[in-house]
């Protein structure tokens, strides 16, 4: 059997741009000059040529090697190097550099680290705040094994949003997810609410998940008191990963929009290539604020992912 028959053939929605223009090369260049990484490049996005191109970016803290092996992740897994403490000042200054209105941190995960990785994680974020006092922040987080003290390190630096993805609906977390606990990141979601600040998650669709499975994901989200979901196609990074069951239609996923925005969350981004930091910057500060009509779902046929846009 070769490559072709292994893995399904791209519907017409699917197909991206290819990598072009001054800002994808400048984003490009200031990540290799700073020593940064982007889960954009890391993870295989499949929308990195686009955002690349309009000068957006998701950087990745902890370095591009990540402890756990999930079966969907196209992240390299192994053992990683030990956490570099001039990582929170080089990512800041180049947030400065770019003159980004909202950025959008993430990480791998650090099960080598006694702490998890959480106090760079605070670290960062207390810098980037100091050298960017008007640049809102949004952070993607690892579960920290549900360990509520190394939470509150994050929850105390008071980002804008704190984001943890549940990935899948809970029949599916055990086969797709490494060490990963449906509950874990469902308490996860929940501190950080409990800590008054606006919560968020992401799922795929695609692996195998039903109507109803998504709708009681979608109530244990709204359980936890989550404000903004995100919902977008999984894409095999490779031949190795889990394989893709099915493409949901455009026109499903509109639909689940509009449940969950019926269900409670503030904001629903419901799109086939909508990625966890999609629209990122509508989600936190005045622009949330701003989003005065709670029953309008953002739309897109061919989105954009990561949030931070240069002024």
């Amino acid at each position: 059997m070769n490559n072709g028959e292994k893995r399904k053939r791209l519907p017409e929605w699917l197909k991206m741009k290819l990598p072009m223009g001054y800002k994808y090369s400048r984003i490009k260049n200031l990540s290799q000059q700073y020593h940064l990484h982007t889960i954009c490049s890391s993870g295989n996005c499949p929308n990195t040529g686009e955002c690349w191109s309009n000068g957006t970016a998701t950087f990745m803290i902890l370095g591009d090697i990540c402890t756990r092996n999930c079966k969907f992740c196209g992240v390299k897994t192994g053992k990683p190097s030990p956490p570099d403490p001039e990582e929170p000042y080089r990512l800041a200054e180049s947030i400065r550099i770019l003159n980004l209105d909202h950025c959008v941190i993430t990480s791998v995960d650090r099960d080598d680290l006694p702490d998890g990785g959480a106090e760079i994680w605070a670290k960062t974020i207390e810098t980037i705040r100091k050298l960017n006092p008007d640049t809102g922040i949004e952070v993607l987080i690892p579960d920290f094994n549900g360990d509520e003290t190394l939470l509150k390190l994050i929850t105390d630096t008071r980002p804008d949003v704190i984001s943890h993805n549940l990935e899948t609906v809970r029949r599916l977390t055990p086969v797709i997810r490494s060490r990963a606990s449906y509950e874990i990141s469902l308490k996860v979601i929940k501190v950080v609410s409990t800590a008054g600040i606006r919560s968020k998650s992401g799922i795929m669709l695609g692996l195998g998940e039903t109507r109803k499975e998504i709708l009681e994901t979608m109530d244990d989200l709204i359980q936890q008191r989550c404000e903004i979901l995100t919902i977008g196609q999984y894409l095999a990074p490779g031949l190795g990963h889990m394989p893709v069951v099915e493409y949901i239609k455009p026109e499903q996923f509109k639909e689940y929009g509009r449940i969950g925005l019926e269900k409670g969350f503030r904001f629903v981004e419901s799109s086939p290539l909508v990625r966890s930091s999609y629209q990122a910057e509508r989600h936190a500060g005045k622009h949330a604020e701003n989003m005065k009509d709670r029953n309008k779902i953002k739309y897109v046929k061919n989105s954009k992912i990561s949030g931070p846009r240069v002024r």
